[in-house]
């Protein structure tokens, strides 16, 4: 007879068989938990990673630059007048030529002492314009650009002068000193070319005035300039030493810039041309262009040139 209370094998079993089940669950539980949590271990999950702040230092300030001047300012250049020539030589045909005060100032500024006392009064006596119809037969431009240079207003010594008028119509001064000893010995009173037809006498100066019966004087001056052919001109060319040489040094200007074709058309020894600066001193003389007469007045002018007559102690007067 079975006992109370005692367990029967069937209900052994079904004990046995009941926990089995419970221990599977709970290892499939465990193992389900564990998977799940390997798994979110996988899955990186982005991190914002913040540096350190980094530490602020305190902020020194530098030294002060000093103050610095101002650049000094550049000093605006100042035109310096030209220097003063020593020597004025031949400028050739087409230059701008100084004016006359350019020329003044520059021969003021080496004085020359006076050598022919004879000059005294006439040195000290200026020109004027002259007439639009000086250069008669020229180009046009002779009386459209020489012309109204010529002047006279100077004052000075005799060799002063003579360099004026070199300066101002750009002539080799030396050769202007060597003419004038040829024309004058530098004289301004010097009369010459007496002639017998009164219409060729200027004012105040009729046939047998100046001692010489029946005849007048035609050239006056230091560079004996010709009336007859420079009417216009007077009387500045027989009271003015700056006057004369100032009008016969732009004759000589109008030659040498080509502007007396008409030399072509009279007798001459070749064809004229402009830029011959002895070519225009011979037609001074004879009015024509390198005939023996032209040509031998050139020799003497070189003669006296070679020697500079001017220099020597026989053609001192002062």
């Amino acid at each position: 007879m079975p006992q109370k209370g005692g367990l029967t094998l069937a209900r052994l079993a079904v004990g046995v068989a009941y926990g089995l089940v419970i221990l599977a669950a709970a290892g499939t539980f465990a193992y389900a938990a564990a998977g799940k949590a390997s798994h979110q271990q996988r899955t990186p999950v982005a991190v914002q990673s913040q540096a350190p702040a980094a530490a602020q230092l305190p902020v020194v300030p530098g030294p002060t630059p000093a103050s610095q001047p101002p650049p000094a300012p550049v000093p605006t250049p100042v035109s310096q007048p030209p220097a003063v020539p020593t020597h004025f030589g031949t400028l050739p045909p087409g230059a701008a030529l100084p004016s006359g005060s350019q020329c003044a100032a520059w021969v003021r500024a080496l004085p020359m002492p006076e050598n022919k006392r004879m000059n005294a009064t006439a040195n000290q006596v200026t020109g004027e314009g002259v007439g639009a119809d000086l250069f008669g037969g020229d180009a046009a431009a002779a009386n459209q650009v020489i012309a109204p240079r010529i002047d006279g207003r100077f004052n000075g010594t005799t060799h002063e002068i003579l360099r004026w008028a070199a300066c101002k119509w750009g002539v080799d001064e030396d050769l202007v000193a060597a003419e004038a000893a040829i024309e004058s010995w530098w004289r301004q009173p010097t009369l010459g070319d007496f002639g017998t037809d009164p219409t060729r006498c200027p004012p105040g100066h009729g046939l047998g005035v100046d001692g010489t019966p029946g005849k007048c004087p035609e050239s006056y001056g230091v560079l004996q300039n010709r009336y007859p052919y420079e009417r216009s001109t007077w009387p500045g060319i027989g009271s003015s030493t700056a006057m004369n040489a100032d009008t016969a040094y732009a004759i000589w200007r109008a030659c040498f810039e080509g502007y007396e074709q008409w030399l072509n058309s009279v007798d001459r020894g070749s064809q004229y041309s402009a830029g011959d600066a002895l070519g225009c001193v011979g037609r001074w003389f004879s009015g024509r262009w390198h005939t023996a007469a032209s040509d031998g007045y050139v020799a003497k002018v070189n003669g006296y040139l070679g020697s500079r007559v001017w220099e020597t102690a026989d053609f001192q007067e002062p």
